[in-house]
C-alpha cells in the first residue's frame, strides 16, 4: 500500500497539535489531580519504588507521578521510581482552578495560591520532564494535565493534492473520530477569502472601497432581526477591500457578499472544492455554513496553486505480491479560477500575516498567506494558510460545541499550532516563492478613495491590479461633498 504520508511531517504535526492543545487547556484552568494514593499505597511506594534510571528518562516526556511532599517553594514528586521537583513557577498556571465538571469559564483565579493550595501529598498528577539534573540526581518537572479540548490538523501539497500529514484529534485511543476529514464545523472568518476572491473574479480590485458601518437585516418571513457586528464592537467606515480582509471586518464583508451575490459565492466555493451545502443567506459572510477542515484547506490550496485545483488524495496505489496494481489514484488537476484571481487573493492573505490577524506567523520569515477564523462564543478556532507548496489547516474546539473560553480566537488557539508545525515542516520541503502573473500592474492609489493618487499625495499606497482594472481617475486631495453624493442618491448612515 503506497500512501502520500510523510512520516517526518506527521511526527511534527502530532507534536504541534498535542503541545498546542495542552497549552490551551492550561489557560482554561487546573482540573485537579487525576487520582489519589491511599496511605497504604504511599507506604508501599516508599518500600518498593521500582521504576527507571535517570538515563532512561526522555526530556519533554509527560508522565504520571505521585506527590510526596509540598512546601512553599514547590512540590516533590515520585515519577517512575525517581524523585523529581516542581518549582513554584512550574505550577503557576494552575492558580486558575476549574470549579467543577470541566466547565470552561467556570473557574476562579487564586492569585495568592501557594503550592499546597494546588496539590497535596498523595495526589496523582501529570508532570512534564523539563530536564534531568544529574548533579542532584533528580528530575526537574512542571505540572501538566491531559487536555479535554480537541483539535485537528491537515497538511497537503497543493500541486499534487497529496496529504502529507493528518491528525484527527488529540489521542486516537481516546477517540477514533477523524476531525480533519469528518467533523463539519463553522469556519467563521476563515471562509471570507472565498467571498473576497469571488469579488476579485468579478472585476473588483484590492483597492475597491467597501463600507464598514452598522447594518440591519430583517427576515420578512420570520421577522427576525439580524445586526452583525465587528469583533472589536466598532465600525471603521470606508475601507479598502484589502484592509477589510486583512483586519477581518464583518460588516464590510456582509455588504460585499450582498453585492457580489450569494449564489455566485456558493458556486465559486464549489469550484474550489467545498462540497458541503452552503446556506444561501448573508450569514455566509461570517462563515455560518459548516465545512470540513480538509475541504477548506484544499480550497486555500487552489489559491496557492495559481488557480488549479487538485483533489486531495491520501492513498496512491495498492499492489499485490506479483506487482499487479489492484487500485490506483492519479491526481486530476483542473483550472478552478483564474491565475490572476489566485494571485490577488494570495497577495492580500500575505498581508493578513504581515499586518493583520495572522501576524504571529511573521516569526517564520517565509512567504506565507493565510487567514484566522473564530465562531460565535469562541466555539471554533481556525487558521488556514499556505506557502507555495504546502497548505495547512488547523481547527480547535470541543466536540460538544462549548466555548473554548474568553478571547480564545483563531489567532490565539489555532495559529500557534500552525506556526509550530510549519516552523519544522517548511525546513523539510524545498523553498519556493509565490509566482506573480505577467499582467499585474503596480499603481499608487489614495487609500481613502481607491483612485489613482496625485503625485503630491504623501500617504498614497502601492496597490496591485490586473492590467486594465487599475484606476484611471486621479483622486481629489481635497474632496467636496459633490465628489461623493449627487441629488437623489441613497446613502447609509
Amino acid at each position: 500500500v503506497y500512501t502520500t504520508l510523510s512520516p517526518d511531517l506527521q511526527r511534527v504535526a502530532n507534536d504541534a497539535l498535542e503541545s498546542g492543545l495542552r497549552d490551551l487547556d492550561k489557560r482554561q484552568g487546573f482540573r485537579g489531580p487525576v487520582g489519589r494514593k491511599t496511605t497504604e499505597e504511599m507506604e508501599e511506594l516508599k518500600t518498593n519504588p521500582g521504576g527507571k534510571l535517570l538515563t532512561d528518562i526522555d526530556e519533554g516526556a509527560i508522565l504520571e507521578g505521585v506527590v510526596t511532599g509540598v512546601d512553599d517553594d514547590g512540590a516533590t514528586v515520585f515519577v517512575s521510581g525517581l524523585t523529581g521537583r516542581i518549582a513554584k513557577s512550574g505550577m503557576d498556571w494552575a492558580k486558575r482552578r476549574l470549579k467543577g465538571n470541566d466547565l470552561v469559564g467556570d473557574a476562579e483565579v487564586r492569585s495568592n495560591a501557594k503550592p499546597s493550595d494546588i496539590v497535596s501529598v498523595g495526589d496523582v498528577i501529570q508532570v512534564k520532564i523539563l530536564r534531568v539534573d544529574k548533579k542532584k540526581e533528580r528530575l526537574v518537572l512542571a505540572l501538566d494535565q491531559e487536555p479535554v479540548v480537541e483539535g485537528a490538523l491537515i497538511s497537503l501539497d497543493p500541486r499534487t493534492g497529496a496529504i502529507k500529514a493528518m491528525v484527527g484529534g488529540y489521542d486516537f485511543k481516546r477517540s477514533q473520530f477523524n476531525r480533519a476529514v469528518a467533523a463539519k464545523r463553522q469556519p467563521g472568518s476563515a471562509f471570507k477569502p472565498i467571498i473576497y476572491a469571488t469579488a476579485l473574479s468579478q472585476g473588483m480590485t484590492p483597492a475597491t472601497v467597501l463600507l464598514d458601518s452598522p447594518i440591519v437585516y430583517t427576515d420578512e418571513e420570520t421577522s427576525r432581526v439580524w445586526r452583525p457586528e465587528n469583533y472589536e464592537s466598532r465600525f471603521y467606515g470606508p475601507v479598502s477591500l484589502r484592509d477589510a480582509l486583512i483586519h477581518s471586518r464583518n460588516l464590510a464583508t456582509v455588504r460585499l457578499l450582498d453585492k457580489v451575490g450569494i449564489n455566485n459565492v456558493i458556486r465559486f466555493a464549489h469550484r474550489l472544492g467545498i462540497d458541503e451545502q452552503l446556506t444561501p443567506d448573508l450569514s455566509l459572510a461570517l462563515g455560518s455554513s459548516v465545512v470540513t477542515l480538509e475541504e477548506i484547506t484544499s480550497a486555500y490550496g487552489v489559491f496557492a496553486n495559481e488557480g488549479v485545483r487538485v483533489e486531495p488524495v491520501a492513498l496512491l496505489s495498492v499492489v499485490d505480491s506479483y506487482g499487479k496494481i489492484l487500485e490506483e489514484h492519479l491526481p486530476a488537476a483542473e483550472t478552478a479560477i483564474s491565475r490572476d484571481t489566485a494571485y490577488l487573493i494570495t497577495n492580500i492573505l500575505m498581508d493578513v500575516i504581515q499586518q493583520g490577524t495572522g501576524q504571529r506567523a511573521k516569526v517564520l520569515g517565509k512567504p506565507l498567506a493565510g487567514k484566522t477564523g473564530t465562531t460565535n462564543d469562541f466555539t471554533d478556532a481556525w487558521f488556514v494558510g499556505y506557502s507555495p507548496n504546502l497548505a495547512t489547516g488547523v481547527w480547535v474546539g470541543f466536540d460538544d460545541m462549548r466555548s473554548l473560553g474568553d478571547r480564545e480566537a483563531g489567532a490565539r488557539a489555532a495559529l500557534p499550532i500552525w506556526i509550530a508545525y510549519n516552523r519544522s515542516a517548511l525546513e523539510m520541503i524545498p523553498q519556493a516563492t509565490f509566482s506573480m502573473p505577467e499582467d499585474i500592474a503596480f499603481v499608487r492609489v489614495d487609500p481613502k478613495t481607491g483612485l489613482r493618487a496625485p503625485q503630491e499625495m504623501k500617504d498614497a499606497v502601492i496597490e496591485i491590479f490586473v492590467k486594465g482594472t487599475e484606476p484611471k481617475t486621479v483622486s481629489n486631495p481635497k474632496p467636496k461633498p459633490a465628489d461623493f453624493f449627487r441629488v437623489d442618491s441613497t446613502v447609509d448612515f
